[in-house]
C-alpha cells in the first residue's frame, strides 16, 4: 500500500477487524473507524468514532470502505454522502448490494467499487471479486486491491452481472466444502469408525488437500487422478461420486440456485 493511505471504515465486525489487523502493518496508514458496538484498539494510526456525525469536519479519506450488514445499509450509507470526490472511492463488501443501489446513496459522480468476499477472509486466505464503475481511476482500483489483500487474493471482473455466480461460487464456496467434510466425517461413522476419529481425519484431509492443491500447478483433475489406481478403492469411490447423476450435476444445480437467489436478493 502506498504511504499516507488514509481509510474509513465504516463498521468494524469480522470481516472489517479481519481487514483492519492487515491493514495496520502498512507505513504511514491511518484509518477512522465508525464502529458503536464491536471493540476497536485505537493508537496513533487508528481512532474510534461511534457514529459518522462524529467524524472531524476536515476529514478527507482517500477510501471509504463500507463494512456494514446489507439489511444496514440503506440506513447507514446515505449519512456518508458527504465525502464523495474524485480523489475518494466508495469500496463496499456488502453482499447483494449493487453498485446503482450505491449510486442511488452517492450520487452517480461517486466512484464505486463492489467487493464480493468469502469468510476464510478471517484468516488472511479469503479471495474477493471486484467490480468498479466508470468513475474509478486507475490508481483507485490499485488501492482497492491493495486493501483487499490484506485478507486474502483478489480478482475483478468488468461485467456485474457475473457477481451472482461469484456469490454463489465462492461466497458460499466454504458452506460447500464443510459440507463435504461433514458428510465424509459421516460416511466414515456409516462404514464403522468412531465417530472423533473420522471426524479428524475428515477434517485433516480436507485441508491437506487444500494445501496440496495450493502449492501444486496440477489442475484439481491432475491432482485427483493422482490419488487413482485403476481398479482400486479410491477409483471405486470416485465411479459413485463422479456418476451421471452423481455430484456434478448436483453441484450444477445447486450453483444455479444460489445465483439465481443472489439476483433475486439484488
Amino acid at each position: 500500500m502506498s504511504d499516507g493511505v488514509t481509510v474509513l471504515l465504516i463498521g468494524c465486525g469480522k470481516m472489517g477487524g479481519a481487514m483492519l489487523a492487515g491493514w495496520r502493518a502498512w507505513p504511514g496508514f491511518s484509518a477512522a473507524v465508525v464502529e458503536p458496538k464491536a471493540p476497536v484498539a485505537t493508537d496513533g494510526a487508528v481512532r474510534l468514532y461511534m457514529d459518522g456525525s462524529d467524524l472531524p469536519a476536515d476529514f478527507q479519506p482517500d477510501a471509504v470502505v463500507v463494512a456494514v450488514k446489507p439489511q444496514e445499509m440503506d440506513k447507514v450509507a446515505p449519512g456518508y454522502r458527504r465525502f464523495v470526490r474524485p480523489e475518494t472511492v466508495f469500496l463496499s463488501i456488502a453482499a447483494g448490494k449493487t453498485i446503482e443501489t450505491f449510486e442511488g446513496y452517492w450520487g452517480k459522480g461517486a466512484a464505486v467499487v463492489r467487493a464480493m468476499p468469502n469468510t476464510p477472509a478471517a484468516v488472511s486466505r479469503g479471495v474477493t471479486v471486484l467490480v468498479a464503475n466508470g468513475q474509478v481511476s486507475e490508481q483507485q482500483r490499485n488501492l482497492c486491491q491493495q486493501l483487499l489483500e490484506a485478507v486474502g487474493s483478489v480478482e475483478w471482473v468488468e461485467d456485474e452481472g457475473l457477481l451472482d455466480a461469484v456469490t454463489a461460487v465462492s461466497g458460499g464456496g466454504p458452506a460447500y466444502v464443510f459440507l463435504l467434510m461433514e458428510a465424509l466425517a459421516d460416511a466414515g461413522v456409516a462404514a464403522g469408525l468412531p465417530r472423533a476419529l473420522s471426524e479428524s481425519i475428515a477434517r485433516q484431509t480436507v485441508e491437506g488437500s487444500g494445501e496440496l492443491s495450493r502449492l501444486s500447478s496440477d489442475k484439481p483433475e491432475t491432482l485427483r487422478k493422482n490419488v487413482m489406481s485403476p481398479g482400486g478403492t479410491t477409483a471405486e469411490a470416485v465411479g459413485v461420486l463422479d456418476a451421471p447423476d452423481a455430484i456434478r450435476p448436483l453441484f450444477e444445480r445447486a450453483i444455479a440456485a444460489a445465483t439465481k437467489r443472489s439476483r433475486e436478493l439484488a
